[in-house]
């Protein structure tokens, strides 16, 4: 894969999650060194910079949608905060939040359902904890 997907990658990443984060990730992959140092290289190139970047064939918001009903279906809890954040980034408002969790009652089942809203109401208040607001 090429520089430019990581570049991609570790711009859009920025975008979400800042600056620092996403050059801690691009340096750490760039060192080749420690443990899970080409998962952060691949975090760039692959998800962020190939897949995340792809907003004509399905937009960034609809991305969080689906992405967000995977992880609660498997129980993500860490994930599920993450692409929370990156969900509200992506244009997701508490509504749509709230209607995702009602339609995983259904089809991922009551325990993965509230483990994710608990997840969910985490990353909102550590986001409004940073001053931001959730639509």
């Amino acid at each position: 894969m090429s520089n430019e997907n990581i570049d991609k990658g570790q711009a859009l990443f920025a975008e979400i999650y800042g600056q620092d984060m996403a050059d801690g990730c691009r340096a750490f992959g760039d060192s080749g060194e420690g443990f899970g140092s080409l998962q952060a290289k691949w975090t760039l190139e692959f998800p962020f910079g190939q897949i995340w970047t792809r907003d004509e064939q399905l937009p960034r918001k609809l991305r969080s949608f689906a992405v967000l009903g995977m992880l609660i279906g498997q129980g993500q809890v860490d994930e599920i905060k993450y692409h929370t954040k990156m969900g509200i980034a992506n244009g997701l408002t508490r509504v749509e939040f709230e209607e995702i969790f009602y339609s995983t009652l259904v089809y991922a089942g009551f325990p993965a359902a509230n483990t994710a809203k608990a997840a969910m109401l985490e990353a909102f208040a550590e986001l409004e904890a940073e001053g931001k607001t959730i639509p």
